[in-house]
This record gives C-alpha cells, sequence and structure tokens, in this order.
C-alpha cells in the first residue's frame, strides 16, 4: 500500500466524513488535545458548515492503491479557508486577536487564508504526510498571507511549523497558552521592524 496526499473539494472531502472522524478522534486523543469521541463527532457536523466557508480548500491523506483511490483509507486531512472581515470573534479567534493586537490582527490576518485543521492517525506521522497536507492548503495563499492557531504545548506541531518555515507570533506576557504562527511566505515576514519569533 501507498500513502500520499490529494487536494480534495467539500463534496470529496464529506463524501469520507467516517474516515476524517477517525482520524479527527486518533489525532486529538492524547495530549495536549485529550478531546473524546464526542469533539470528534462533532467536528464532523461542523466539517459542512465549514465548507460552505469563502475560500474552503481541502486536502486528505490516503492509504491504498492509488489506482483505486476511493477505496484508500484516509490517514489525514487539513482544511483552510479566507479569513473573514470583521475578524470573528467565536471559537479561537478572540484569543488570537489578544496576541497580535487589533492592528496586526487586521493587517495580517483578515483576508488571508487560515489553516483550520491539520490532522494525522498516529501510524502516519513521521512520514512526511503532514508537510504535504500543509504545503497542499496554503500553496495558493494571497500574497503568501496564510496563519494558524495551534496549542503552545503542542511540542510536535510547534516543532513540524518550525521546520517547515513558519514564524511564531509572540504574544504578550501572561497571555493565553496558544501559538500563532505565520506562514513561511507571509509578507509581514520580510519586514524587520516587526518582531517575529523563530
Amino acid at each position: 500500500m501507498v500513502m500520499w496526499v490529494q487536494p480534495s473539494d467539500a463534496d470529496a472531502l464529506l463524501a469520507r466524513r467516517d474516515g476524517i472522524r477517525q482520524t479527527y478522534a486518533e489525532a486529538f486523543a492524547g495530549p495536549p488535545w485529550h478531546e473524546d469521541p464526542e469533539q470528534a463527532d462533532g467536528y464532523v457536523l461542523r466539517l459542512a458548515e465549514d465548507a460552505a466557508r469563502p475560500g474552503f480548500r481541502a486536502a486528505l491523506a490516503l492509504d491504498g492503491d492509488p489506482e483505486k483511490p476511493d477505496a484508500a483509507s484516509v490517514v489525514g486531512f487539513a482544511t483552510a479557508w479566507t479569513t473573514a472581515s470583521p475578524f470573528p470573534s467565536a471559537r479561537g479567534y478572540a484569543a488570537v486577536a489578544s496576541v497580535l493586537g487589533p492592528e496586526r490582527t487586521a493587517d495580517w490576518l483578515v483576508g488571508g487564508l487560515e489553516v483550520d485543521e491539520l490532522a494525522l492517525s498516529p501510524h502516519a506521522r513521521g512520514t512526511g504526510l503532514a508537510a504535504a497536507l500543509l504545503e497542499s492548503v496554503t500553496a495558493s495563499a494571497p500574497g503568501g498571507r496564510c496563519w494558524l492557531l495551534t496549542s503552545a504545548d503542542a511540542g510536535p506541531a510547534v516543532r513540524l511549523y518550525r521546520r517547515l518555515g513558519w514564524r511564531r507570533v509572540p504574544g504578550p506576557a501572561g497571555g493565553p497558552d496558544i501559538a500563532v504562527f505565520l506562514g513561511p511566505g507571509h509578507p509581514a515576514l520580510r519586514d524587520p521592524a516587526l518582531r517575529v519569533g523563530p
């Protein structure tokens, strides 16, 4: 069997709900997430709404025979979409805005591409699939403006993003325990006056 990544439209992604649910549950069961199966169910329910967002894009990591992709198993996925204006306040958005402040949030993130999820089954880690998934959904980010949010305690994810050239935006002391990363082509990274961490 072979593992590979392929871009996916919303319909193809939603047709693989069961595999996505299983992958999500496996990817986020351990620390620092500790999500339970009900949260994986909730993610799959939310996915249909997410797929209707402007600029939505997705990619699947599959395991099986590339000649028969419909029979392949889902071992990973990534989703992204265009960040809305005005900047949202639901879910983790308020924490992101508290790290960047209102001006940088508007300038750096609004209208850019936000990576919402990047999930990989444990048995598929270390294969290069995570990097390929991330590249698949961010390669056409407008002007290179892409970003993502993760837990500051998600060591393997933080190391992956750094290795791929993503840069963490430093937050205020005592701020939320999150990590906001800008993609390697983000124009903010070219300004030496901006203090963006490694």
